[in-house]
C-alpha cells in the first residue's frame, strides 16, 4: 500500500481514538511522517488500511505500545554528531563551571544513549558531582531500558571512535564493565541521571534548567506543536541558560525565534536572552 492512498480522514479518527482511549495526542505530528510510521505498523500487523488498527489498539494495549513505539524517536545511539558533543565540552561546560549546581533537561531520550555520552564528558570535566540530569520520554519502555543503562556491544567500536571526537579524554571502556555481548555504565553515571516519563505535547514545565537537549524530536512535529514546545522550553530555562536541537533543527522560523540568540546554527544551539 503506498503512503498517498492512506485517506488523511483515517489517520484523523485513529488519532482521535488514540487520544481519546489513552490519553496520547499526536494531532499535530507532521503528517508525512505519521503517514509512514503507521504504515510501518500496518505492515508489521499484518493489516491494510488504518481503520482496521482501531479496534486491536483500543482493546489490545500491547497493540497501542507496538504504536507509541512506532512514533517514538528510538533510533539513537552514543556520541551521534560527535561535533555537538564537542561544541558542548569547549562552549556550554566552561560557563556550567561557573555554578555551584546546575540541571539538565534531556527532552525526548529514548533509550538513554546521549544522557550517558553527556554524563561521561561531565565526569571528564569534573563536573558530574555538580549536575543533576534529567532525562525525559514519553516511551515508558524506552525509559526502562534507560533506566538499566544497558546497551549491545555490538557498535561499541563507533561509540568510541565517536568518543575521542567528541573530546574524551580517557579510554571511552573506563566508563562502563563488559557483560557477555554487552555494556553497562557505571552506577555513578547512573546515579546522576533521573529518568522520568513526560510527555512534550501535554506535560507542563520542567524545573529551571540550565541547559536543555532535544535533539532530532522538532522534525516529527508540525510548526504549531514546534512553537509550544519551544514555548516550554523557554519557560523551563533559566535567563541566559542553554538551548540545544538537533543539526538538522532551527527555531529560525519560530515565532519564539527572538527569545534566543544563536551560538552555533550547524549544531542548533541556542541560548536564552533573558
Amino acid at each position: 500500500m503506498e503512503l498517498t492512498e492512506i485517506a488523511d480522514i483515517e489517520i484523523d479518527t485513529l488519532l482521535d481514538a488514540i487520544r481519546r482511549r489513552y490519553d496520547y495526542d499526536f494531532s499535530n505530528y507532521a503528517r508525512s511522517s505519521l503517514k509512514r510510521r503507521i504504515n510501518g505498523l500496518l505492515v508489521k500487523e499484518k493489516l491494510d488500511m488504518p481503520y482496521q488498527l482501531i479496534p486491536r489498539i483500543l482493546y489490545d494495549e500491547e497493540v497501542f505500545n507496538r504504536f507509541l513505539s512506532e512514533l517514538s524517536v528510538t533510533v539513537t545511539e552514543m556520541y551521534r554528531e560527535p561535533e555537538f558533543f564537542l561544541n558542548l565540552v569547549e562552549s556550554i561546560f566552561p560557563v556550567l563551571n561557573t555554578y555551584q549546581y546546575f540541571k539538565i533537561w534531556h527532552a525526548g531520550c529514548a533509550t538513554g544513549e546521549e544522557a550517558y555520552s553527556l554524563a561521561v564528558l561531565l565526569k571528564e570535566a569534573g563536573l558530574l558531582n555538580r549536575a543533576k540530569i534529567y532525562a525525559t520520554d514519553y516511551n515508558n519502555k524506552s525509559i526502562d531500558i534507560a533506566k538499566q543503562g544497558i546497551y549491545s556491544a555490538e557498535n561499541i567500536e563507533q561509540s568510541s571512535k565517536g568518543y575521542l571526537k567528541a573530546g574524551g579524554k580517557q579510554r571511552f571502556s573506563d566508563h562502563y564493565s563488559v557483560h557477555y555481548e554487552a555494556i553497562q555504565f557505571d552506577d555513578e553515571l547512573k546515579n546522576a541521571i533521573t529518568f522520568a516519563y513526560h510527555n512534550l505535547v501535554k506535560d507542563g514545565v520542567f524545573g529551571e534548567m540550565n541547559l536543555i537537549i532535544c535533539r532530532n524530536v522538532f522534525i516529527y512535529f508540525d510548526k504549531d506543536l514546534q512553537n509550544h514546545v519551544l514555548n516550554l522550553f523557554n519557560e523551563s530555562a533559566i535567563s541566559k541558560g542553554f538551548l540545544c536541537l538537533g543539526n538538522k533543527e532551527t527555531i529560525r522560523f519560530s515565532i519564539l525565534k527572538d527569545k534566543f540568540m544563536t551560538l552555533s546554527e550547524s549544531n542548533s544551539i541556542y541560548r536564552k536572552k533573558q
